[in-house]
């Protein structure tokens, strides 16, 4: 992958860390969290978010987590960490492809509409409805009038939603221009990832400054009261899934409900002979 010149500043930049981190351990010389630290603090996090999920089951909660960005910026990796320890029943990823043909003629909101949450739900949405004003606008998949369409309802749907009893939180991962370059051509460098950049990526980042000009106009009609953005930069990685995911947590005034351990049944006593073990097939033992 070549080196592009320096796009001008735009308002997607993720801007340097205005903490001055000079002595603190946690950092390395660069700036970045170290992993160790990382890791010490994102298992607790975790924790909390196990205690916050069954918080939303007792409480009935409805909790949609929007999450959107630029290629490679960490939405994937934040959703992860996510969903590492609580319940696919309970936390649930919602990555959707491009529509069908069918779906292309549908009311253009109806096809995440059946996959928002119900009672006791939190559903993360890897990518959602922002896709038009986002890539589609950009790439001109989508037609001016629908753009414009889209900036107008979009409030309105959400603010619909939120009245409904659901909670809405909007996520923008912010990467730079050279972090997102350094990214990409990390994966372009390693066989095994390869397959995570597409031409899509490549055509977003030719046009880095359009997908800002994108995002600036995005948020100026939908950053709204009832469902605002929130805005994580994500340069560091490791800093940025722990900042989203505190963030997460601290939207919920939860208490510990976690169920009491219980008491393991004894076996029943039932007469049982095992079958031949030579008549199963078993898989080769090689560790």
């Amino acid at each position: 992958m070549t080196t592009s010149p320096r796009p001008p500043q735009s308002a997607d930049d993720a801007t340097a860390d205005p903490h001055d981190r000079t002595g603190d351990e946690r950092y390395n010389k660069s700036g970045r969290l170290k992993a160790s630290a990382y890791e010490a603090e994102m298992e607790r996090l975790q924790e909390q978010l196990v205690l916050l999920q069954y918080w939303i089951q007792s409480q009935g909660l409805k909790v949609l987590v929007i999450f959107e960005g630029r290629g490679s910026a960490g939405k994937g990796g934040v959703i992860k960490r996510i969903t590492e320890r609580t319940s696919p029943r309970t936390v649930r990823v919602v990555a959707l492809p491009r529509p069908t043909e069918r779906e292309g003629t549908q009311w253009y909101f109806q096809r995440y509409v059946e996959h928002l949450p119900a009672a006791g739900e939190m559903v993360l949405f890897d990518r959602s409805w922002y896709n038009r004003s986002n890539v589609e606008w950009v790439m001109g998949f989508c037609s001016e009038q629908e753009h414009q369409e889209f900036l107008r309802s979009c409030p309105e749907f959400e603010r619909m939603l939120v009245r409904s009893g659901i909670v809405v939180l909007k996520y923008w991962f912010s990467v730079s221009f050279e972090e997102q370059q350094r990214r990409f051509e990390a994966r372009n460098a390693e066989p095994l990832k390869r397959w995570k950049l597409s031409d899509m990526d490549l055509a977003e980042h030719e046009l880095y400054v359009r997908y800002s000009m994108a995002k600036d106009t995005t948020f100026q009609y939908t950053d709204i009261k009832q469902a605002p953005w929130y805005v994580v930069p994500s340069d560091d990685k490791r800093a940025a899934r722990l900042n989203c995911v505190s963030h997460l947590l601290g939207q919920f005034d939860y208490e510990d409900v976690a169920p009491q351990p219980v008491e393991l049944p004894q076996v029943r006593d039932i007469p049982y002979v095992r079958p031949p073990i030579a008549e199963q097939t078993f898989v080769p033992q090689l560790f």
